[in-house]
């Protein structure tokens, strides 16, 4: 029996995201696909980039991305860490939906080994999250259907590759044993996929040289600006002089790093005659907090997650991500778009630009028609949960139940575990440092009346 609680099985109800393509005349032929490179900063906070005003950064490479298409200014993820946001990535949901539809097939699935001690069962589970995204109709499986190859490097917590649909990558899972080692950690987190951009580019070079003759997706996440802050020194010496405090220059120093990533790529396919078809896509996975000033490096909380309303918060900061769409002359250059965009809609507006139909689940909208015309809009309300928050107890933080909302004007919080309210105006207070829910309790209500439908509709 303990063999078998690593084997998944396969007796339980698959979920489909009910992939549909429109109607073969109206499908693209392989020469007009574009090739799709989703570019995701681990960590990477939304104000530190020359692109959204902060000229104390250095991001050429990002800069030249943005001005070259359309810029979102107020795109925001589902949660305030990695994981949940990335599988919205892939799968167009919310990490509500995902969590709900691994639940039923863990329930599904026990149900069929009756005989399994609830020990070994609660094992089972554990084992079987690791592994369940095979069985989603991910964005690389789509792609699949119309030609393309996939790539997977960087931040991954889907155990490999392949559990994504990918056709080849960088992270290629652990043995059991595994778990006992010292860095037990970082192979969950990713395995040797974290090395992208850190120590090597070559496997995505490999992967574009071998996929010449056919459109190709890469999923080019490195961790970075992530922790630990150990920019090469060509890097850090960009900083070393200058007037910010040194987990400022050390943070700063992994977001060019990253930056330089992102450049060598581009260099790179437009060296193999790739760049000029190729559609280009930028997330953050979740927000961070570090400003010149804020010294962070004699605590190690806050040195690994930043300051206080950046990751594991529940802040605008912790959510809010600039978004980028490139492509050389299908995508008009210098656009910027204010309208509010959620990272689910990135897929969904990826299929919009290949002709294929939307799944049925996904939360995504497709943000084609702004890109076309930046003075649209299309989301009226951002709302999303958090379930993790910042724990001066515990360093990966404790388990909560929170829900946030964006519109145009304002963010709320609204954490039910702590019991805290709060109200900010983003036109005057970006940062969220002025609680405005004692004097505004109609707009407190409103938005409480929304999260109640929300919740109901998603739970």
């Amino acid at each position: 029996m303990k063999k078998e609680l690593l084997i998944i099985c396969v007796c339980f109800v698959v979920f489909s995201c009910n992939n549909k393509t429109k109607p073969e005349s109206n499908r693209k032929t392989n020469e007009e696909r574009p090739n799709i490179v989703l570019l995701i900063g681990d960590d990477q906070g939304y104000p530190y980039f020359g692109f959204m005003g902060a000229d104390y950064v250095q991001t050429p490479n990002m800069d030249k991305l943005a001005a070259s298409g359309t810029l979102f200014t107020n795109g925001y993820v589902p949660q305030n860490h990695c994981r949940p946001s990335l599988q919205t990535l892939m799968t167009g949901t919310l990490p509500v939906g995902y969590e709900q539809k691994v639940n039923q097939m863990i329930h599904d699935s026990l149900n069929n080994q009756r005989g399994l001690p609830y020990q070994d069962s609660d094992q089972w589970a554990v084992n079987f999250k690791h592994h369940a995204m095979q069985y989603f109709e991910t964005l690389p499986k789509i792609l699949r259907t119309q030609g393309y190859k996939s790539f997977q490097g960087g931040k991954w917590w889907e155990f490999n590759y392949q559990n994504g649909g990918f056709d080849a990558g960088m992270t290629k899972g652990w043995k059991k044993g595994d778990k006992k080692n010292d860095d037990w950690f970082l192979q969950f987190m990713g395995g040797d996929g974290r090395k992208l951009a850190r120590a090597t580019m070559q496997p995505v070079y490999d992967f574009v040289e071998a996929n010449k003759d056919n459109p190709f997706f890469i999923w080019f996440a490195p961790e970075l600006p992530h922790y630990p802050f150990d920019a090469p020194d060509k890097y850090y010496n960009i900083y070393k002089d200058k007037d910010m405090t040194e987990s400022a220059k050390r943070y700063y120093a992994n977001c060019t790093w990253f930056d330089d990533g992102v450049g060598e790529l581009v260099r790179y396919l437009k060296e193999k005659d790739e760049f000029d078809n190729t559609l280009f896509v930028y997330v953050n996975d979740n927000g961070w907090e570090q400003e010149p000033h804020q010294e962070f490096r004699h605590d190690s909380l806050r040195w690994h997650n930043g300051g206080d309303k950046g990751k594991l918060s529940v802040y605008d900061q912790s959510f809010r991500t600039p978004i980028i769409f490139s492509w050389k002359d299908k995508i008009v250059a210098n656009a910027k778009s204010k309208a509010l965009m959620h990272s689910a809609d990135i897929p969904a507006t990826i299929l919009d630009y290949l002709d294929v139909e939307i799944p049925d689940d996904y939360f995504g909208k497709s943000y084609r028609a702004i890109i076309e015309d930046p003075s649209k809009t299309e989301r009226e309300i951002i709302i999303g949960q958090a379930t993790q928050m910042r724990s001066e107890e515990d360093m990966m933080g404790m388990k909560i139940e929170a829900y946030w909302a964006r519109t145009d004007r304002w963010f709320f919080q609204w954490n039910q575990t702590t019991k805290t309210i709060g109200l900010f105006d983003m036109d005057k207070d970006p940062k969220n440092n002025d609680n405005l829910a004692e004097s505004h309790r109609d707009v407190v209500n409103d938005f409480k009346a929304q999260i109640e439908i929300w919740k109901t509709k998603h739970k």
